[in-house]
């Protein structure tokens, strides 16, 4: 079996759904980035990632870049591990009150234009077919994927704090799920 650490992108310089859409990390978050990178290369069970998988906005690449520099390698992009994909019809100015509002309920109750199981589903499918890897990715994705795989439908199942690693293990096919990753309030509700 194969260790996935899915790890949520440090505190980013504004919220989502501010004035920046695609926001950096502050401060913070860059200690965080490197604090995670620190966890991840010092594994007592030697079981440190060989790659590293971003979402492509930027919180979640400098969140990640720390990690890919220490290992000497690129880390790949994929969109599937990105942020939850929202209704086209919705503004910016919108998408913060349909997200809070998702939060209150299941996958099966989310309005839009898309299947949002399917989408959990392939971000499962994207996890299952990697070896040891570090995913930096999103409150909500992260959701997405324990949620599924506890077989829930809330969609929060938890609230993964800034730069918080989940433990996973894959063989390839299927995913498990071993620790979820350090909670906190967050300012995303």
């Amino acid at each position: 079996m194969a260790r996935l650490y899915l790890i949520r992108h440090g505190r980013p310089s504004s919220t989502w759904g501010g004035h920046d859409d695609d926001p950096g990390l502050d401060e913070t978050g860059l200690e965080q980035a490197r604090a995670a990178r620190d966890w991840l290369l010092s594994r007592p069970d030697g079981e440190r990632p060989t790659l590293v998988v971003s979402s492509p906005l930027r919180r979640c690449r400098e969140t990640a870049m720390p990690t890919a520099e220490a290992l000497g390698i690129e880390p790949e992009i994929d969109p599937v591990v990105g942020e939850i994909p929202t209704p086209k019809a919705l503004t910016g100015e919108e998408r913060p009150a349909w997200l809070r509002n998702a939060f209150q309920g299941t996958w099966q109750a989310i309005q839009g234009d898309m299947d949002y199981d399917a989408w959990r589903g392939e971000i499962v499918g994207s996890l299952a077919r990697r070896g040891h890897t570090a995913v930096f990715s999103h409150y909500v994705a992260i959701n997405a994927a324990v949620s599924r795989l506890l077989g829930v439908d809330q969609v929060l199942a938890f609230r993964p704090d800034h730069a918080s690693i989940t433990v996973l293990e894959t063989d390839g096919q299927s995913v498990r799920l071993i620790e979820k990753g350090a909670e906190a309030v967050t300012g995303v509700l």
